[in-house]
């Protein structure tokens, strides 16, 4: 790992944050790497070159993913955000609100709607005093 890399000199630093930026960095580098093969792929004008710039891509999208969940192992922090936002269908911004707490009492326009519960767009409510963040009731249900 190259010192240059790093704000800190190396040696005062912990063998888990050293390690926390190896992971960060190669997240970076196959962030770029999909990118790239993106780019490519949709410039290409041989078909079978483009088939195979969207298969290398979708390599790096695995290998992202996979640096993903070593941080999210690796760091409550993130383990607790990505629990939060990951796979939810509601707006991003609503469940921001709703983790912290700044959601208001409304029945979608700025109103309240006074039965005690929240509602986020699309007729998704949850209950103000049950003391949870509910974030599973921000799920559509079929």
């Amino acid at each position: 790992m190259s010192s240059e890399s790093l704000h800190e000199r190396e040696d005062r630093l912990s063998e888990p944050t050293k390690n926390m930026h190896r992971a960060i960095v190669s997240l970076i580098e196959e962030l770029e790497a999909i990118d790239w093969y993106q780019q490519r792929a949709e410039g290409s004008t041989d078909d079978a070159l483009r088939a195979l710039l969207e298969h290398n891509r979708d390599e790096e999208i695995e290998h992202a993913t996979m640096t993903l969940e070593w941080i999210r192992r690796n760091n409550p922090h993130f383990d607790e955000l990505l629990r939060t936002y990951l796979f939810q269908s509601a707006p991003i911004t609503e469940i921001e609100k709703v983790d912290t707490g700044k959601a208001e009492a409304s029945n979608g326009n700025g109103n309240g709607n006074g039965n005690g519960k929240e509602s986020l767009s699309g007729g998704t409510t949850r209950s103000a005093s049950d003391g949870s963040l509910a974030i599973g009731s921000l799920k559509e249900t079929p």
